[in-house]
């Protein structure tokens, strides 16, 4: 007679642990703009804009994945993620002055590169998105790799 749970159980449980992570990185990455937005007042930029769209749609879809573990999440979640990743990319180059202001597509409006907060010195809103959207990546492609192999 044997006691606990098997290997494949526990291979679920930590495939779903890995989806409820993206899932929560998703839903503080959404509350945190409404939070800098509608709280403190920050206006976002077209950049921040864009970056929501591609964040925003992935709390529905981890949330979803999460019922009945459907592993075609991935496939729907990774592209959004991808592009989020980009697009965080670019606005950060560009907050950090590696990207000339000349070619910044915040030409009315917020300015792209508007300093609102940094945390510890370097922790700028466009670069906690670009975390947000690496820590989901790596983990969609962690879990994509569990479930392949």
């Amino acid at each position: 007679m044997t006691t606990g749970t098997t290997e494949a159980e526990r291979q679920a449980n930590v495939n779903w642990a890995i989806l409820f992570l993206c899932w929560l990185i998703a839903a503080i990455s959404m509350l945190g703009s409404l939070f800098f937005s509608d709280v403190m007042g920050f206006a976002p930029c077209v950049l921040c804009w864009y970056q929501r769209i591609f964040i925003y749609p992935l709390v529905l879809i981890f949330g979803v994945g999460l019922f009945s573990f459907d592993a075609g999440v991935i496939k729907y979640s990774l592209p959004l993620a991808a592009a989020g990743w980009l697009v965080a990319l670019y606005h950060t180059l560009l907050y950090w002055g590696i990207i000339p202001k000349s070619i910044q597509p915040c030409s009315e409006g917020v300015p792209c590169t508007e300093k609102y907060i940094e945390l510890f010195g370097f922790l700028s809103i466009p670069f906690m998105s670009f975390l947000a959207f690496t820590a989901l990546i790596v983990l969609l492609v962690i879990l994509k790799r569990r479930i392949t192999s």
